[in-house]
């Protein structure tokens, strides 16, 4: 059992014989009044998302995840596919499961999958990522006070902001924590 104020963004509890993956935590404490804990919370198995409210020192029951590294396949339009590493079990995923993850999913790259009494639950990805950039917006000469920006749009379909030296056909690393640039690896 946890207390719900040890929760934060990410962490995943059982209650009603569910799983909820909190995304939004907020500690709210009023005068001479005992604090609440309210948490946006998404249903890991329906990815129903919805807003529970606790009072503080309120217990749920915390979850241990087991981690497994599996390698993307391919995605039949309807399911994403990985493979076991070890034991080359197939595992086939619904795009719910993967949300903020897809946009930086390439072929045969390992990740880490997270399952709870065998049943898949979510994937975790590396901190970076090298993605190739397939489309490059013109960079405008002179145009550089204020480190400029440019938009680009990467192999996996992301589009995101960039400096102005990126061209099309580089390698940039981008942080999958916040989507945000790291730097160019090669061109």
């Amino acid at each position: 059992m946890a207390e719900v104020q040890t929760l934060r963004k990410g962490n995943i509890y059982e209650e009603d014989n569910q799983l909820w993956r909190v995304l939004d935590y907020q500690h709210i404490k009023v005068a001479r009044g005992g604090a609440t804990i309210r948490l946006k919370v998404r249903n890991v198995r329906t990815g129903s998302t919805v807003e529970k409210t606790y009072n503080n020192g309120a217990r749920v029951k915390d979850v241990r995840l087991e981690q497994r590294d599996v390698q993307y396949q391919y995605n039949d339009g309807e399911f994403y596919h990985f493979m076991e590493t070890e034991t080359f079990e197939q595992i086939m995923l619904k795009p719910d499961a993967l949300e903020g993850v897809v946009e930086y999913l390439t072929d045969n790259m390992v990740v880490n999958l997270e399952t709870y009494e065998d049943e898949p639950i979510s994937v975790t990805l590396p901190t970076t990522v090298d993605l190739k950039v397939t489309w490059a917006e013109f960079a405008v000469a002179g145009d550089t006070a204020n480190a400029p920006t440019k938009q680009v749009e990467l192999e996996t379909g992301l589009k995101m902001q960039v400096p102005m030296f990126v061209t099309e056909g580089d390698v940039i690393r981008v942080d999958t924590r916040d989507g945000s640039y790291v730097t160019r690896v090669k061109n």
